[in-house]
């Protein structure tokens, strides 16, 4: 044995033999494995890592022992139970100016233990946060999009959209900030009509006068930044669809199943029939609930459709009939 590489000990085992019946995992590993030249015949050694060893695949000297295992302590026989073992981090998210990226420091004034932290060090932890977060938003894009992102987020929360729709309207205010329409106009009514386009576009529309009351700017403002958005970024913005404000509206009211598929049968038939067009899709899908409540023998008045659309029973009784005339033809 030589005395110039400390690695090798006088330690001997048989040669590693490969056959022809190898798996397909033991053929994968094997190309994977970590090659080093022998200083005693100059044969490549191949790694051993059930063993955690490097061998001389010639003379089988041990090159290396107690070799690193890289791979997971557990074990998966299929790729579903592989996927839920997986712990590799949360996923990126364009709901956030960094995409999630950077670390956080926790708000929570407590240790790895769980002890709450003495004066001191909540006072250092303190400006440790303060300086995270300025470092984490340098630039004025970084903090145009922390402060846009975050209303989006908030309007979201209180309207119940869901995390679909809200990635599609990040998506789009990022579109917007990288074609430079921010500048000279406000941030909030530009979050505002990216969240309505977002919504919108992920298929669980919400009205303007919805927006109105979360938004903190006016409508007219954040209705005219929702045009200038769809105008320049050419979004491609389909009607909105009456049925697509049925599912909320009937767990608002608490109706049955039944009444809900009802009244999208009376949509359908009602776009049919042309009786959609020019009008307002809330007060469609609300005279369809009230028409279905009715056909279905579910005691709704219009008042009640009328307060959970934000429309007025006048449209309810306007509409219904003209539904019920539409479902009829097509019978």
């Amino acid at each position: 044995m030589t005395s110039t590489n400390q690695r090798v000990t006088g330690r001997h085992v048989q040669p590693i033999e490969r056959t022809g019946e190898q798996s397909e995992s033991e053929t994968e590993g094997q190309s994977e494995r970590e090659r080093d030249e022998c200083p005693e015949c100059g044969a490549p050694g191949v790694t051993d890592e059930k063993r955690g060893e490097t061998v001389c695949q010639e003379c089988g000297v041990v090159l290396e022992e107690d070799v690193v295992d890289r791979g997971p302590e557990w074990r998966s026989f299929d790729a579903r139970d592989k996927a839920q073992k997986s712990r590799v981090g949360s996923p990126t998210t364009e709901m956030l100016h960094d995409k999630g990226l950077s670390s956080v420091i926790d708000w929570q004034n407590k240790d790895a233990n769980g002890q709450a932290l003495s004066a001191k060090k909540r006072e250092q932890m303190s400006r440790l946060r303060t300086w995270d977060e300025r470092f984490r938003s340098q630039s004025a894009q970084d903090r145009n999009l922390k402060q846009a992102l975050g209303e989006i987020d908030r309007m979201a929360s209180a309207l119940g959209i869901p995390k679909d729709a809200r990635e599609t309207a990040s998506v789009i205010y990022r579109r917007a900030l990288d074609e430079e329409l921010i500048p000279g106009r406000s941030i909030e009514a530009m979050a505002t009509g990216s969240l309505y386009a977002g919504a919108r576009q992920a298929g669980v529309p919400r009205t303007l006068d919805e927006l109105e009351t979360v938004s903190r700017v006016d409508r007219k403002e954040f209705a005219r930044a929702y045009r200038y958005i769809a105008r320049e970024l050419e979004l491609a913005m389909e009607p909105t669809d009456p049925a697509q404000y049925v599912p909320r509206l009937v767990s608002d009211l608490d109706l049955p199943e039944e009444t809900k598929q009802r009244a999208v049968e009376l949509l359908e038939a009602g776009k049919r029939e042309a009786v959609h067009s020019g009008k307002n899709p809330v007060g469609l899908a609300a005279a369809a609930i009230y028409a279905a409540g009715r056909l279905t023998n579910v005691e709704v008045t219009q008042h009640e459709v009328a307060d959970a659309a934000d429309v007025s029973a006048v449209t309810i009784r306007d509409r219904y009939t003209e539904l019920l005339d539409a479902a009829d033809r097509v019978a």
